[in-house]
């Protein structure tokens, strides 16, 4: 005889198990969304904190009980003080004009160098591929001294102190001294040349690291592409241009987020060439020197506005970069996919 409640049974059961798997769903949900919002607050809890003590004044810093929400602001006088500090508008000016113009060039020159490399057999490849890496290994320290010395006095090659000398012999036959009054190599400190001649050559800040990212993407295009180019009668500059370069915007684009942070946060270099006018970087180090010498801003009851008022100087420092990574940030993530950059 069949048991009449069995199928009330079963659908007792199939109803635990949906239930089941609802309520493990929602806390596997809800664990996800925990860990996300952990780990995105230790991410961003340094540009919190920034925002948080830029508009604090010196009263809310002795306040323990507040920590996120100041019982007291000083926006207008914290960053009125920052602005002043780091000449800002000057000095960002002085940025854009030195550092990310070498930036670009350094994404254009590093691209034809890399190309080069990856599509073409020369002799002393192997020889020149060994330099390349040397130029990654050796600390940037080891050439700021003979990079010095040389832009002091540039001389391509020893071409234009040859010329002073076959001048100066000429006028020495003919009883003449122009030794102090001619002189052709020029003095290209504090000058943007500094930044921009190594860029164009593609030895700039960092430009191995970025030629090597354009060999690893260039060698694994498809050679069919630019074959088809080269039976059409293109060149090699013409090949370049319009088969390599709009199959490559995905490397383009990792490239240039590294060359523009890279020469935005470069202290070391803009502070040794430039002394004149100062990009941010180096404006950024001397910051706190000149709160003190201005507004008396040292340690005891000056640090809580000190600190402030740094806070403000950092945030300004890193907005117009966050503001250019909010519109390239997509691409960015998936060119590093594509391009396979790891660590």
């Amino acid at each position: 005889m069949n048991n009449p409640f069995k199928n009330i049974k079963e659908a007792d059961k199939l109803k635990a198990i949906k239930y089941a798997n609802v309520g493990g769903s929602v806390l596997y949900s809800l664990f996800r969304y925990a860990l996300l919002l952990s780990i995105g607050f230790i991410i961003i809890y340094p540009l919190l904190y920034m925002i948080v003590t830029s508009i604090t004044s010196p009263l809310a810093f002795l306040n323990s009980t507040r920590v996120w929400i100041p019982t007291d602001f000083l926006i207008k006088d914290n960053y009125a003080k920052a602005l002043q500090a780091l000449d800002y508008w000057d000095s960002l000016k002085n940025t854009f004009f030195y550092p990310i113009a070498s930036a670009l060039l350094e994404v254009c020159s590093c691209a034809i160098i890399g190309y080069g490399f990856a599509r073409f057999n020369f002799k002393g490849k192997k020889i020149l591929s060994g330099i390349l890496f040397l130029t990654i290994l050796i600390p940037e320290m080891m050439l700021v001294m003979p990079r010095m010395a040389n832009y002091g006095n540039l001389d391509f090659l020893g071409i234009f102190g040859g010329i002073e000398k076959l001048v100066e012999w000429v006028a020495s036959l003919f009883g003449s001294d122009i030794t102090a009054t001619f002189d052709l190599t020029p003095n290209i400190v504090n000058t943007g040349w500094t930044m921009w001649l190594p860029s164009f050559f593609g030895i700039g800040l960092r430009s191995g690291v970025l030629i090597y990212i354009y060999i690893q993407f260039f060698t694994g295009l498809p050679r069919e592409l630019e074959e088809a180019a080269w039976v059409d009668g293109a060149g090699p500059l013409k090949t370049f241009l319009k088969i390599a370069v709009p199959s490559s915007s995905v490397v383009f684009i990792t490239v240039l987020v590294f060359s523009i942070v890279w020469h935005w946060n470069d202290s070391l270099l803009t502070s040794i060439y430039f002394t004149e006018t100062e990009p941010l970087a180096p404006a950024l180090v001397g910051a706190k020197e000149y709160l003190g010498a201005a507004w008396g801003l040292y340690g005891g009851k000056g640090a809580p506005q000190q600190a402030a008022v740094m806070m403000a100087i950092c945030l300004l420092f890193i907005t117009p970069v966050l503001i250019f990574y909010m519109f390239i940030q997509r691409g960015f993530v998936e060119s590093i996919d594509r391009v396979g950059i790891t660590g």
